[in-house]
């Protein structure tokens, strides 16, 4: 640790401090105690390291910190910048050299109670448990912590956005410094020894189609083969691993770090079957030959601008780009014989529309061809979505990136594209999308154009798919926990190019908790295909989440097993929201009829709720207490709205409500019953419960326990018919 003389010191403002402890709980230095005779905080300023995670945690604005951050200098390898640039797809981001640089890196980690860049990490990795592996230079006790809730640690240690993702969301780094370099600490630990492959516990007898085996299909693969299942992956191409594999150039993925986990899971066992494109209409073909089906396929149609001259020759995509240009720069691949299918020579002029992480590959690679390449985005610099570090490189590389530019039209000499006219952009907020200046343009002289403003879903899927793809967002009234692990509050850090990572993390679990529930029955939808274009460690965790669920449900096809294995009682949830108790005990009442009715009954408040306890339901039972006065609106408690909003779409889950009131609920059901249906729920069920009907032997609670009993036999009786 860096000893530095400006010392740091804590203020406690007694008159906020609540003793609620939230401060002493999360410090990772333990330098806040109680002083129990006031019961407010106390610092102890020669233990505090500055990294102000108390400050980040108090929910009354109780502490403040003055003074440095009391942390050694991170240790990043330099990048690897080739003499000659042209022809060299060696990877530039290189890892740790030795075993000294990352333990100095490792020994930089709080090891934070609540840590925030975990909540940072779109697979919810237990970081600082596999950063403390390294200082035990126990590599084999990090793969394992990692393989918890990754199958692709060596891919995403090198792809990920971690300055958006785990590193922006560390203490350090919410702190204004420089955070742990978790990315490349992943990535040494599977440079010292490789990922284990798949271990096989054979526990299941289930049928799983995947279509598709980019990230969201393998993490999935992974996380069925280990539990015994049978796994056929239906892939269009003629190599499994997706756009890892045919769209990231080698210098930001070598192919075969980016081709491992294909290799392990199909000595695993898993069936690939290739060159086999699934549309839309094949979906129920594959349900009845598989107990259930996850639909992986990425988003894969380019986008294109329509603007004129845009049918021109010479004007192309970066699917088209990315797949010929690897090849080419492969050992004995055939450069002259590319650049002539694309109708230039070497110096040619190229223009890629974009600045994201698809036309900063698209512009290196085309460096690495000999050719002059500019990007233009229309987005101001300041809200582009590229990487801060990665456009760096590609600058460093002579790619001219223009933001503020759109594409206006396309000039052409004699059929083929020879000039691009564009017209200036304004933009003032990331909110708000650019204005054209139409009167303001400029020309440039190209001999080639490359569309890479990234993908979309193909349509018939989207169609096939209700609610997909789904838009991520972040709930208005966000989680407790999240809020009190201090990674929501604050501004962005300079280090994570002033992204809202704390918000950017709580929407993608809305995604996380949609892949855990069947978009209809027995078949799941995850990756690009739920969420429209996403990242390989989003889709990696929504795989594996959606694997999860098929082996809780464990769905059956009708005619593959015996009647036999569907022979399991229904499985009721019920979830309440209870301030004074009454609510508490009514659901612990439905509960207990329930059980003695025979079903499998879990009963939660909603506080513990996740996606796995959703998707692992036959049936839903939600109770909550009404809030409001007599004269003014009287509705569903406000934690019980707020966990109804944060819901993904239930696709016909069969629901019961109920609620309790002292005073008239009046439309309280009904509020609740718009908000489950408008998630896709089917409210099948409703009733409200009167502060004297609890205390008088509870009747209301055990008749309505009668109504979902029925309900959920009658349900569990029609799949053993049809079975």
């Amino acid at each position: 640790m860096t000893v530095l003389e400006t010392p740091v010191h804590v203020t406690v403002i007694a008159d906020r401090c609540a003793g609620c402890q939230e401060c002493v709980i999360r410090c990772p230095q333990g330098a806040l105690s109680m002083d129990l005779a006031t019961w407010t905080a106390v610092a102890d300023d020669d233990a505090c390291v500055g990294c102000r995670q108390c400050v980040r945690t108090c929910p009354f604005g109780a502490i403040t910190v003055e003074g440095p951050l009391l942390v050694a200098e991170r240790v990043d390898p330099p990048l690897h910048h080739p003499v000659s640039l042209v022809g060299d797809v060696a990877e530039t981001r290189v890892g740790f050299s030795d075993l000294a640089a990352a333990l100095a890196e490792a020994e930089r980690c709080l090891t934070c109670l609540d840590p925030t860049c975990v909540r940072g990490c779109p697979a919810h990795n237990d970081i600082p448990g596999f950063i403390g592996a390294i200082r035990l230079q126990d590599f084999d006790l990090a793969h394992e912590i990692l393989a918890r809730t990754t199958s692709l640690p060596d891919i995403c240690s090198r792809v990920c956005n971690q300055s958006a993702q785990c590193e922006g969301a560390c203490s350090w780094s919410l702190a204004g410094g420089a955070p742990v370099a978790i990315g490349r600490l992943e990535r040494f630990v599977t440079e010292q020894v490789e990922v284990p492959t798949p271990r096989i516990e054979p526990s299941s007898n289930l049928s799983v189609g995947i279509v598709g085996s980019g990230p969201a299909g393998a993490g999935a693969a992974w996380e069925l083969i280990e539990a015994g299942c049978a796994v056929t992956v239906y892939e269009r191409d003629s190599a499994p691993g997706g756009l890892p594999v045919w769209g990231m150039p080698d210098f930001t993925l070598p192919d075969d770090v980016a081709r491992r986990p294909w290799r392990q899971l199909e000595e695993a066992g898993v069936e690939l079957v290739l060159n086999t494109a699934i549309g839309a209409g094949d979906l129920d073909l594959l349900l009845n030959v598989h107990d259930a089906l996850i639909v992986a396929n990425g988003a894969g149609a380019p986008m294109r601008l329509s603007v004129p001259g845009s049918d021109s020759d010479g004007v192309t995509d970066a699917t088209t780009f990315l797949q010929g240009a690897k090849v080419a720069l492969e050992p004995g691949g055939d450069v002259a014989a590319f650049l002539a299918q694309l109708g230039v020579a070497r110096g040619a002029h190229v223009l890629v529309l974009g600045a994201g992480n698809t036309a900063m590959d698209v512009a290196r690679l085309a460096r690495r061809l000999d050719l002059a390449a500019t990007c233009v985005d229309w987005l101001d610099e300041r809200f582009a979505l590229a990487r801060p570090d990665e456009l760096a490189e590609a600058r460093h590389e002579g790619v001219e990136v223009r933001f503020n530019r759109t594409l206006a039209a396309l000039h052409a000499r004699e059929g083929r594209v020879s000039r691009a006219e564009l017209s200036r952009t304004e933009q003032s907020s990331a909110k708000r999308p650019p204005s054209v200046q139409v009167e303001d343009h400029e020309f440039l002289e190209v001999s080639l154009v490359v569309m890479a403003m990234g993908y979309r879903n193909d349509a018939s899927f989207t169609a096939a798919l209700p609610g997909t793809p789904m838009r991520k967002s972040a709930p208005n009234i966000p989680d407790e926990r999240w809020r009190a692990s201090g990674i929501l509050a604050g501004p962005a850090s300079a280090y994570a190019n002033h992204s809202a990572v704390g918000a950017l993390a709580l929407a993608r679990e809305s995604g996380l908790w949609a892949a855990s529930l069947a978009n209809r029955e027995r078949l799941w939808v995850v990756g690009d295909a739920l969420t429209g274009p996403s990242t390989v460690v989003e889709a990696m965790a929504q795989g594996r989440r959606a694997a999860a669920a098929i082996l809780d449900a464990q769905p059956s096809c009708p005619g593959r097993r015996d009647e036999s294995d569907a022979s399991a009682p229904p499985r009721v949830l019920v979830c309440y929201e209870s301030e004074g108790g009454r609510t508490r005990a009514a659901a612990e009442t439905i509960a207990s009829q329930c059980d003695a009715r025979g079903l499998e009954v879990t009963c939660l408040p909603i506080d513990q709720v996740g996606p796995r306890e959703i998707a692992a339901a036959d049936v839903l039972v939600v109770g909550t207490w009404v809030e409001g006065l007599v004269l003014a609106r009287v509705r569903p408690a406000r934690a019980m709205r707020a966990w109804i909003e944060g819901l993904p779409r239930l696709a016909a889950r069969k629901v019961a409500i109920f609620c309790t009131y002292s005073v008239n609920p009046r439309g309280a059901l009904e509020e609740m019953s718009r908000a489950i249906a408008g998630k896709g729920g089917a409210v099948v069920a409703r009733e409200d419960f009167a502060a004297s009907e609890l205390d008088d032997g509870e009747s209301g609670p055990i008749a309505f326990a009668a109504r979902v009993s029925a309900l959920a036999l009658r349900e569990t009786s029609v799949r053993v018919v049809a079975h």
